[in-house]
């Protein structure tokens, strides 16, 4: 019986197998730089030649970045799920954001279900930062824009999201992030004005969430989620049907 050799591993691959680990769950994010090569070295214990070849590594892989002069950054394309083009399209199109609303339910329920399981103190800390931030948006007198409130909640979403534990559907909701802020930002304009209670119902359904979530009871989570995007669903249904009953009587309005 033969045996092979044993090849030593080389300290760069250990050094891209740390750097590939804390892009995939979230700690490093698309288009972040990098801290300077003397810091970063320092931090792992490593000689700068032995980094520049992980780095090098991790460039030559499509992860990593390099400017010259500029430092190292992780690469922007990979939140890319949708291109800018696209991106307008579905935010503009009826259907498109029907589907989405289905994807929503399906994804974001299991995000729920996760982070009540698996979020850690740092994920609840991260969480409550941001439904605080949500819940300033929803507060009487605040003045916080459309776009501000858009982004508050796509923010609420994503750090669930984060606290899941889970690299697929961190990456697929970090992803699908502007797609979120437009549809929000898209769909509550329409929602306030059909029904005045509906942002007195979504900051009870964000509340719900989040303690259900802060208290690690999961099923529950997973259910107050669908209900949340159910009511959207519901809300949206509504203003489609009032838009459509609305030309419909402009047009027999110019009718002669």
């Amino acid at each position: 019986m033969s045996f092979g050799q044993v090849r030593q591993r080389r300290l760069s691959d250990d050094i891209v197998s740390q750097l590939e680990s804390m892009i995939l769950e979230g700690s490093l994010k698309s288009g972040e730089r990098l801290p300077a090569e003397r810091v970063l070295a320092e931090q792992f214990g490593v000689s700068r030649p032995s980094l520049r070849e992980a780095i090098q590594k991790l460039a030559a892989k499509g992860l990593l970045i390099s400017r010259q002069g500029g430092g190292n950054y992780v690469a922007s394309e990979l939140g890319a799920t949708f291109s800018d083009p696209l991106l307008h399209l579905l935010e503009s199109n009826s259907d498109a954001q029907r589907d989405l609303l289905e994807f929503r339910h399906t994804l974001e329920g299991s995000c729920a279900y996760y982070a009540a399981l698996r979020a850690t103190d740092a994920d609840q800390q991260r969480l409550r930062e941001a439904y605080e931030e949500l819940q300033r948006c929803y507060a009487p007198g605040s003045t916080a824009s459309r776009a501000e409130e858009g982004a508050a909640d796509a923010r609420f979403h994503l750090a669930i999201a984060e606290a899941s534990h889970n690299a697929v559907l961190l990456h697929t909701i970090r992803g699908l992030f502007d797609l979120l802020k437009r549809n929000v930002v898209t769909n509550i304009g329409g929602m306030y004005a059909l029904r005045g209670e509906t942002r007195d119902m979504l900051t009870e359904q964000h509340r719900a969430l989040y303690e259900a979530i802060m208290t690690g009871r999961a099923e529950e989570a997973r259910v107050l989620s669908n209900q949340h995007i159910d009511y959207v669903r519901e809300v949206l249904a509504d203003v489609s049907q009032r838009e459509q009953r609305e030309r419909r009587a402009q047009r027999r309005t110019r009718q002669p």
